[in-house]
């Protein structure tokens, strides 16, 4: 499993070499320490755990600067676990950079949806309005709960509430390049996110 963690920089666009426009997002990819190695021995799995982004030491509980002392890396903002196929080698320190995809490959990238605030259930779940006549006082309403006699709201039901800010995976985007001096990564598409949010970066499962 190649994986890494990475930032979401913006979107442009590039030219391939027959002229055509390439919308890509920009993602600054690692570069990543090796944290820590599960092992199914141990731990009853197989993963690694990566660290990314730089974080000042005075932001840092005891029990994190313990637990990074421990291992002894540097300190980084972010840990995440990637699970691996056993028998995978990885080191704790181990480095792994932009370079472990390359140009043609295809990822899932995870990463957390905009958040829009409450929403009603027209803009939330794209249900169909009322009638747009005066008399009707039934416009944006989410409609009848079909409750019966249940004297209750069933669990599921789509109505008004927090729109987005949830963990979304946009599966099989290209790499349409990578700049491993700079630890960048071009992926054809849109990408979960606001700019300089956390994106996690795996091969495609598909």
């Amino acid at each position: 499993m190649k994986a890494i963690l990475g930032k979401k920089v913006g979107m442009t666009q590039i030219f391939d070499e027959e002229g055509n426009l390439i919308p890509v997002t920009v993602l600054e990819a690692g570069p990543c320490t090796v944290v820590d190695v599960r092992t199914e021995e141990k731990h009853g799995y197989n993963a690694v755990q990566l660290g990314f982004g730089f974080v000042n030491e005075g932001r840092l509980t005891k029990p994190q600067k313990g637990y990074f002392k421990s291992k002894g890396v540097a300190p980084t903002r972010y840990l995440r676990e990637f699970r691996i196929e056993p028998g995978t080698e990885y080191k704790i320190g181990d480095q792994i950079k932009a370079d472990v995809f390359k140009s043609g490959d295809y990822v899932d990238v995870t990463g957390t949806s905009l958040g829009k605030g409450f929403a009603g259930s027209v803009k939330r779940w794209n249900l169909k309005r009322g009638p747009t006549s005066h008399g009707s006082k039934h416009h944006r309403k989410p409609g009848s709960l079909q409750a019966r006699d249940a004297a209750r709201v069933w669990k599921g039901r789509k109505l008004p509430g927090h729109k987005g800010s949830e963990r979304v995976t946009i599966r099989n985007l290209k790499v349409v390049d990578v700049d491993p001096e700079k630890n960048v990564l071009l992926v054809y598409g849109g990408v979960p996110g606001s700019r300089g949010s956390l994106v996690m970066i795996k091969e495609a499962s598909r």
